[in-house]
């Protein structure tokens, strides 16, 4: 294997779920040269190509369906303050999230539906009709929060997100 493919790897290792844009600034290398050699890492079955809401995510061979899905919607800062909550609660309705969060609900129940088609948050109704938010699995969920942070460009979409809302909302 070459330096560069190495190096790759290496890095989506360190950085599961990857999008392919940061492995080029991160290694500086062109894309091209990026393109070609992870294309070979996945046909070498060495890396796994992941798409998920628009974007592409490489991960090592080892991640199963569901910590790629986890990871993915885990790198937006928002889904992963949500889980956060939700992990520190056990059980939490909406509006707490929400209000500890300081998010307008909209965007809450946007990245609540990502959650949820991830299979990371289960929205179940209780007594009274009431809806209570809860992690699926929640020990694996606390892993990945802890193995990934959102990466600045999702950083900087989410906090426009929340911006365009609370001014919507006033």
């Amino acid at each position: 294997m070459s330096d560069t493919r190495a190096r790759i790897r290496r890095e989506i290792a360190a950085d599961p779920g990857v999008h392919f844009n940061e492995l080029v600034r991160t290694l500086s290398l062109a894309p091209g040269q990026v393109q070609y050699h992870v294309r070979r890492l996945v046909d070498d079955d060495r890396v796994v190509r992941h798409e998920r809401f628009g974007r592409t995510h490489y991960y090592p061979p080892e991640y199963d369906e569901w910590e790629r899905d986890a990871v993915a919607v885990l790198r937006r800062e928002t889904a992963a303050a949500i889980a956060t909550v939700v992990y520190s609660r056990d059980v939490a309705r909406p509006n707490e999230v929400a209000e500890t969060l300081d998010l307008p609900r909209s965007t809450l129940e946007h990245h609540l539906s990502h959650l949820e088609e991830c299979g990371v948050v289960d929205r179940r109704y209780v007594r009274g009709n009431r809806v209570v938010l809860q992690l699926v699995r929640p020990s694996e969920t606390a892993a990945l929060l802890e193995a990934v942070s959102p990466d600045p460009g999702t950083r900087l979409v989410d906090r426009f997100e929340r911006l365009v809302d609370s001014l919507l909302g006033e």
